[in-house]
């Protein structure tokens, strides 16, 4: 075979027919309601944005148009929201972007979408890890308790000038611990998850809107003027610093697309994606909103520059009550992240491993909990691994980069499908066409990766070129569709539909 054949071979496009045969033979147990999708949602975007970032960005970049910011923002992750719920309420499989772009694109970027999505899932729930150690800390010494830093920090720092150097530490232990104990309760069902994160995600709704009360009386309008700062101090500020500060809460976003990994196990799909997607989306951006104009109007908003802002903002009130509801509501907070981004992952897995582009030791599910069990602790030791020696800006970086490649594909191939399929059923669709929020959404992401930086940039490079020699040395020659056979291992699960597999093969 020469080389263009073997090209064109790696087009091969798995079709909606297929993809829906897949997902009614698994035994992936549908329990979930639009209740639990909207609360995963919110589980799983609510978190580092609110507790930790708002304040950075406003302190160094935007001032109180860091409300600005938030909006931009939000209406770049709606773009791509609504590509997500019109491909989820199409395909209403597990596998996320990594299951659109097979079903529109091919299988090559199928495979690369996939080995990305390791990105922002597993690497974003290591530096939400790694926040969740500090709220933790200082939590701990609100409430009179110290830590030894050796064992709460990363061992390792970074710099643009300078590049990694060591800091000393040993490791992020309590970073290493909350990842681990996520990967224990995801192994024992769906059901069992959606509780624990409905627990957290109740008490950090209930901390966030305590604090928005309670402070309430204590804003100071005087303190959003200039509501746009100029530029003072050796920093921007202007509608400059709003741009930026945009791409720094961009990370407060990320996570409403792991609601579409879970399809497999909603009740109604077709009804419920779209409302879990969208329905988080906007109640994370209003929420966002209230808290920093809040945020900004209690304390001056150059005096926010902290890992904690929320919470220094209401000790510098004499509200010390409240300072330890908002570091307990941090913890819930972002135990829900970590807990939702650890369970998409393997779900992504899973469905790679029925493609046979994954060993099919990981298209296994547990015969009594109902979940993929080795993807779920192979993705946990990942995580563990990561967030206990990596710092919190190389691993938000990283994961804002995967993220919007992401979302670049996924608004592509929305447009893609509309016209290679135009006759299937579409329950939800994006409005004003095939064309204008598709392609808004896939250039605001591409301008958006430019701005992360060359550092970041360059380590997505490399991380994608060892993608590709995992897919030439194994992915290639096991792919199910090219192959015509049900990978090893998983003949039980799927030998009812084998035989069409050939028949749905398509090519770009």
């Amino acid at each position: 075979m020469g080389f263009v054949d073997t090209f064109k071979s790696t087009l091969i496009v798995k079709s909606i027919e297929n993809l829906r045969q897949d997902a009614d033979a698994s035994n992936m147990k549908r329990a979930l309601t639009g209740k639990d999708v909207v609360l995963i949602g919110t589980g799983e975007i609510i978190g580092a944005g609110i507790f930790v970032i708002t304040g950075t960005a406003a302190a160094n970049h935007a001032g109180p148009a860091i409300i600005l910011s938030f909006i931009i923002s939000g209406i770049i992750c709606a773009f791509a929201g609504l590509c997500y719920s019109e491909m989820a309420s199409v395909v209403p499989v597990s596998g996320s972007a990594y299951t659109f772009t097979y079903a529109t694109v091919g299988e090559l970027v199928a495979w690369m979408i996939g080995w990305d999505l390791m990105l922002e899932y597993l690497m974003g729930a290591a530096a939400v890890a790694v926040g969740w150690s500090s709220y933790l800390v200082k939590f701990l010494h609100t409430c009179g308790l110290e830590s030894d830093p050796t064992w709460t920090s990363a061992p390792v720092g970074f710099t643009d000038a300078d590049g990694f150097s060591t800091t000393g530490a040993i490791m992020n232990l309590p970073a290493i611990a909350i990842s681990l104990f996520c990967t224990a309760i995801l192994c024992f069902g769906i059901r069992q998850t959606a509780w624990v994160n409905h627990a957290a995600v109740a008490i950090k709704l209930s901390v966030i809107l305590i604090f928005l009360f309670a402070t309430f009386s204590y804003i100071n309008p005087e303190n959003w003027k200039p509501f746009i700062p100029e530029a003072h101090n050796g920093k921007d500020y202007g509608f400059k610093g709003v741009l930026r500060a945009s791409t720094m809460v961009f990370f407060a976003y990320i996570g409403f697309d792991a609601v579409s990994t879970c399809a497999q196990e909603v009740k109604n799909p077709a009804r419920d994606m779209p409302i879990g997607i969208l329905g988080s989306l906007g109640l994370c951006t209003v929420l966002y909103i209230l808290v920093s104009m809040n945020l900004t109007g209690i304390a001056p908003y150059e005096s926010l520059n902290s890992a904690a802002p929320l919470a220094d903002a209401v000790a510098n009130l004499g509200m010390t009550w409240l300072r330890v509801l908002v570091g307990l509501g941090g913890v819930a907070g972002l135990s829900s992240v970590i807990l939702v981004s650890l369970m998409a992952q393997p779900r992504i897995f899973y469905t790679m491993a029925h493609d046979g582009l994954l060993p099919a030791a990981f298209g296994k599910i547990h015969p009594k909990w109902g979940t993929p069990v080795l993807p779920t602790i192979v993705s946990g030791v990942f995580c563990a691994v990561a967030a206990g020696v990596l710092p919190i800006d190389v691993l938000g970086d990283i994961t804002s980069a995967g993220t919007l490649f992401a979302f670049f594909l996924v608004c592509l191939s929305v447009t893609v499908l509309r016209f290679t399929r135009p006759d299937l059923p579409r329950p939800f669709k994006v409005p004003l066409g095939p064309f204008i929020i598709p392609i808004l959404g896939a250039a605001s992401s591409m301008g958006l990766i430019v701005t992360t930086g060359w550092p970041t940039v360059l380590r997505l490079l490399i991380w994608m070129a060892l993608g590709m020699i995992v897919y030439v040395t194994f992915s290639y020659r096991h792919s199910r569709l090219r192959t015509g056979k049900v990978p090893e291992g998983l003949e039980g699960v799927d030998e009812k539909h084998a035989a069409g597999n050939e028949k749905h093969v398509e090519t770009v």
